[in-house]
């Protein structure tokens, strides 16, 4: 147990510091494209706390991982929903989302469908990779190149 701890906050604080990197961006591409003129000092800071949170959080989730003895569609559940309440807070905590029943059932559709899409790109490339790893066992097993 002491080694996931340790390594659950050992991969957030990796992770944390990408955040103000990926919010300056952003931040950038939107006043590029005339939707933000300016930020308060407030707007800036909360800003940064709130993503550096939310990039730690969603770094040291992936610790569930590598916890053997929770089945994966476990991990990926309680996965999912951390970072789900995770984002939903930052975009809230940040105005970024409005309060009410269609920008929260806008928000949960395109984050469900976002996480739904990245787990089976996932799973193809695993999947994929299993086959090429069990076609060369078979070629060591027989003798017989492809």
């Amino acid at each position: 147990m002491k080694k996931y701890v340790s390594d659950f906050f050992h991969r957030g604080l990796i992770s944390c510091g990408f955040g103000p990197i990926i919010l300056a961006i952003i931040y950038l591409i939107l006043q590029k494209n005339g939707m933000l003129e300016t930020l308060s000092v407030n707007q800036v800071c909360i800003g940064i706390f709130s993503i550096s949170a939310l990039a730690f959080l969603a770094g040291a989730m992936n610790v569930l991982y590598h916890i053997e003895r929770l089945p994966l569609m476990v991990a990926i559940l309680i996965h999912g929903c951390v970072l789900y309440a995770g984002y939903l807070c930052t975009y809230l905590i940040n105005d970024w989302l409005k309060t009410g029943v269609v920008p929260f059932l806008t928000f949960t559709v395109i984050f469900v469908a976002g996480y739904l899409i990245i787990w089976v790109i996932i799973y193809v490339i695993i999947r994929r990779n299993t086959e090429k790893v069990n076609d060369l066992l078979k070629q060591k097993q027989t003798g017989i190149p492809k």
